[in-house]
């Protein structure tokens, strides 16, 4: 069996390596006399477009004591303008057919629309007259934040699985600001006020610190030309966001529990504070975590679903996650949810000793190839979404990455040797470098 698996391996990664070179899509970069950064990627398949602007900053480039802000205002861009009446930008884009949204991470703040190719000087003309002329008023504000508080309402403070990776990320990072989330502290939250808001918005809000990302059915020469039209004269601000604290030394494990009579299932999770493409000096290391990562906890296939979930029984799901994608050190995380009849302790030692197993012995050329294959066809599947190249690129690109680093991507994790797996795992997947948190309802205290 294990040779019959070993050759469909071989055989689907020889297929799929020429489907991915013909994957690639033709991407052009360029830089506005204002500083801001153009992307295009071609694809000619449909005529649409994705047009997206990412700002390079997020809720880890907030100032002290403004949790939320980044957040806060990623609502506020979506009020009016002088041009553009109050709460109008998306039903225009609506009635041209197309569709538009925004999110706010640790890292960067981004705005997109998904319209026919025709309109997009329609968008990149709203969004550019966004950049500069947004009228807010002490009403508008207020209004606004009454809703992220409520916001806040629903998804964390009713949620003890979110209250839970709140304290859970607090206690990882010990002086960076990834350890608070990107909506906020409360408190912090509903002191923000009108001045916060314009403060963070003159400063931050300008194409100096922005990329833009085209996708879909035009040429560079296109964005080029409207870039220039509706993005060129905006005048740069100058500012950026100020350098980030850093982490000291982890040389401690910390533990954390909490309990909560709505848990309905317990379950153990660990994060381990690792590089990332952009923060380690070597980005080797980021790709064999990123192998590791899949090895462990991704599918049925993986290290913790063999022996948690099907040979030792005590879990009824398990997992690992790593973002090789962020400006700064970020966490490498596994989990377990205990099987009936078996306890978190009971977990965590059964997830320790798969740890203790592949530090001690690595990992198989089978499970290499495996992930490997699954890195790459993951890869070859988002190259036929449209949407998910735009954001492929921009996210890498706010956090500080090229083109170049995310073209390499697919050959970068192919040259991973299974011994640069099992160092990765050995030198950051230490208990000093981590927070162990145990989920679990109230009765069970």
């Amino acid at each position: 069996m294990n040779r019959i698996l070993r050759g469909a391996v071989v055989a689907l990664t020889a297929l799929l390596a020429p489907v991915a070179a013909l994957a690639e899509p033709a991407v052009t970069e360029f830089e506005l006399d204002n500083g801001m950064k153009v992307v295009v990627i071609e694809d000619h398949r449909a005529p649409v477009v994705t047009h997206m602007v990412w700002y390079r900053f997020g809720s880890a480039d907030e100032p002290p004591g403004k949790s939320g802000i980044a957040h806060f205002f990623e609502h506020l861009m979506f009020k009016g303008t002088d041009e553009i009446p109050e709460g109008a930008f998306s039903k225009i884009v609506a009635e041209n057919g197309g569709s538009d949204n925004a999110f706010t991470s640790y890292d960067y703040t981004a705005y997109f629309q998904r319209i026919a190719a025709d309109r997009l000087e329609i968008v990149m003309k709203m969004e550019a007259d966004r950049m500069v002329d947004l009228v807010l008023t002490p009403e508008i504000v207020a209004t606004e934040r009454d809703v992220i508080i409520e916001e806040r309402n629903q998804r964390t403070d009713n949620s003890p699985q979110a209250r839970f990776q709140e304290q859970f990320d607090a206690a990882l990072y010990m002086n960076h600001p990834y350890g608070i989330g990107v909506i906020g502290w409360r408190h912090e939250i509903e002191a923000l006020n009108i001045d916060d808001a314009l403060a963070f918005y003159k400063a931050y809000y300008s194409p100096d610190n922005a990329i833009l990302v085209v996708a879909g059915d035009v040429t560079p020469e296109e964005v080029k030309s409207l870039a220039e039209i509706h993005y060129g004269p905006v005048p740069p601000s100058g500012v950026h966001p100020a350098p980030r604290p850093k982490e000291p030394p982890h040389l401690a494990a910390r533990r954390l529990e909490m309990a909560d009579p709505r848990v309905g299932q317990p379950y153990v999770m660990r994060s381990y504070l690792v590089p990332t493409l952009k923060s380690g000096e070597d980005p080797r290391e980021a790709a064999a975590l990123a192998v590791l990562s899949r090895i462990l906890g991704n599918g049925i296939s993986s290290r913790f679903a063999a022996a948690l979930e099907r040979e030792q029984k005590v879990a009824i799901d398990t997992g690992s996650w790593y973002y090789a994608t962020a400006r700064d050190e970020n966490e490498f995380g596994i989990y377990a949810v205990p099987a009936p009849g078996h306890s978190l302790d009971e977990a965590e030692a059964a997830l320790d000793a798969v740890l203790a197993e592949v530090i001690a012995s690595g990992v198989t050329e089978e499970e290499l190839a495996r992930v490997k294959w699954l890195i790459r066809s993951a890869e070859v599947y988002e190259a036929d979404d449209q949407s998910q190249l735009a954001r492929k690129y921009g996210r890498a690109l706010a956090v500080g990455l090229t083109v170049a680093d995310v073209q390499g991507w697919v050959d970068l994790v192919d040259s991973v040797t299974a011994e640069e797996v099992r160092a990765a795992a050995e030198k950051y997947l230490v208990l000093e470098r981590s927070v162990t948190g145990h989920l679990l309802t109230a009765e069970a205290q």
